[in-house]
């Protein structure tokens, strides 16, 4: 499975979608997804990917993981890992 569909799976759990109505350009808001199953996301994520998500809740703008939408999630994911590597 890649990373993008490890995300997409894990996304469309949070929002309680198929997989297959999730896409790279939704925005997690289009989603369904509020500021609680975000944070559920991105622990889901950490556990996937065995990475720590630079990401604040309280101030998800002064952040450098980028949640603007699907396809930002995975680049952030697949920077962090090469970074891992």
């Amino acid at each position: 499975m890649s990373t993008q569909e490890k995300v997409i799976a894990i996304i469309a759990e949070q929002a309680l979608l198929t997989p297959s109505d999730v896409t790279p350009s939704s925005s997690l808001e289009d989603l369904g997804i509020d500021s609680m199953g975000l944070v559920e996301c991105i622990f889901a994520i950490e556990e996937e990917f065995d990475i720590s998500v630079p990401f604040n809740a309280n101030t998800p703008e002064d952040s450098d993981f980028d949640i603007t939408d699907v396809s930002s999630i995975i680049s952030g994911i697949e920077k962090l890992l090469s970074q891992k590597a």
